[in-house]
């Protein structure tokens, strides 16, 4: 599909096709094109629970506001983003630099890191959310480009999901994704109101 295309038919649906399943090659392909998203010194602090399980899903929609597509679309996606992502001696940190630089580069990339995500915990958080909305907006827009719909939510209990699912403490949970097929003869609208090019630019210098 063409991107502009893409851009423009892309809604975010909420009755999906229950009977329509997606192929875990399909699912695995969106993933793996999500991950080509930019992020802060390529430490892509971004981890992704799959559900499929009826009952998982069911106990995930309990905690998320009973909404039914949680339940109705075949996969449902948690993002997760990792505020300890950029610190010494977690994994993708350490796999980062192993793959990509000299051990040299060492001191300099652990205080370039610090001194940027790392001066709080707002630093910290801020760091994990815009990582995962670039790469949550990828996988959206990978999901179109395979005929697939999404929908995506902040809509449910974010400690009780933790809870629930053993997330651990440096996860942040931005949103859960749906991911299937339109229900059938769903009447899916033209795009809703965006601001317009004057409207968005506050100042031009």
């Amino acid at each position: 599909m063409e991107f502009n295309n893409i851009l423009t038919s892309r809604r975010a649906i909420n009755f999906f096709d229950p009977e329509k399943d997606v192929e875990d090659a399909t699912l695995r392909q969106i993933i793996e094109e999500a991950a080509m998203s930019p992020s802060s010194f390529n430490l892509q602090p971004w981890k992704v629970v799959i559900f499929r399980d009826a009952e998982k899903k069911k106990a995930l929609r309990a905690l998320a506001w009973d909404q039914p597509k949680i339940t109705e679309a075949p996969v449902v996606l948690m993002l997760l983003g990792d505020r300890d992502g950029w610190q010494e001696g977690n994994r993708t940190f350490e796999t980062l630099f192993s793959k990509t630089m000299l051990p040299e580069q060492r001191e300099w990339f652990i205080n370039a890191t610090k001194s940027l995500y790392g001066t709080s915990e707002l630093s910290s958080q801020a760091f994990a959310n815009k990582n995962v909305g670039l790469f949550a907006m990828s996988l959206m827009y990978a999901a179109s480009d395979k005929g697939l719909h999404t929908h995506p939510m902040d809509g449910f209990d974010h400690d009780g999901v933790k809870k629930a699912f053993d997330i651990p403490a440096n996860y942040w949970i931005p949103m859960l994704i749906a991911v299937g097929h339109a229900k059938p003869d769903l009447e899916i609208h033209p795009k809703a109101w965006r601001q317009s090019f004057e409207e968005m630019v506050l100042k031009a210098y």
